[in-house]
């Protein structure tokens, strides 16, 4: 006999074999059943979700006497760089009067704000000349 023709019958009373033992394994050892009831436990329950929303810690406001220090610095700094330019430069004019500090940015964890670049002392654009009585019957 030839090890192919062996393995031709061999092979089904394995499989056979094989088959039994492992419905055997299932059924009778309830395996398949604790299986099914997991899942079905798991559908009857909806998936709870939750949010959570990270606050960011408020932004200390400098007391008046840091905010005096500041300023001084701000105008020994434009003192400084008027000496650097020259005080003739520019015809005598301060190029830095009237000018304000930038405002400071909130840093990675803060919220999207669109109007992060917008100056809080920017009074933004007048409607009034589109407003009239039939406004608000448009809303």
């Amino acid at each position: 006999m030839k090890k192919s023709e062996l393995k031709e019958m061999i092979k089904p009373i394995v499989q056979e074999c094989i088959q039994e033992s492992v419905q055997q394994i299932l059924l009778e050892s309830g395996l398949l059943s604790s299986v099914i009831s997991e899942v079905v436990k798991g559908l009857d329950r909806p998936a709870m979700v939750t949010e959570s929303k990270v606050v960011p810690p408020p932004q200390k406001r400098p007391a008046p006497k840091q905010d005096k220090e500041i300023s001084n610095k701000l105008v020994e700094t434009r003192e400084k760089l008027m000496s650097a330019i020259g005080k003739d430069s520019y015809g005598g004019v301060n190029v830095f009067e009237g000018v304000k500090p930038m405002m400071a940015d909130a840093g990675p964890g803060a919220s999207a704000n669109p109007l992060k670049d917008t100056d809080p002392s920017d009074s933004g654009i007048d409607i009034s000349s589109i407003a009239n009585a039939n406004w608000s019957k448009l809303i």
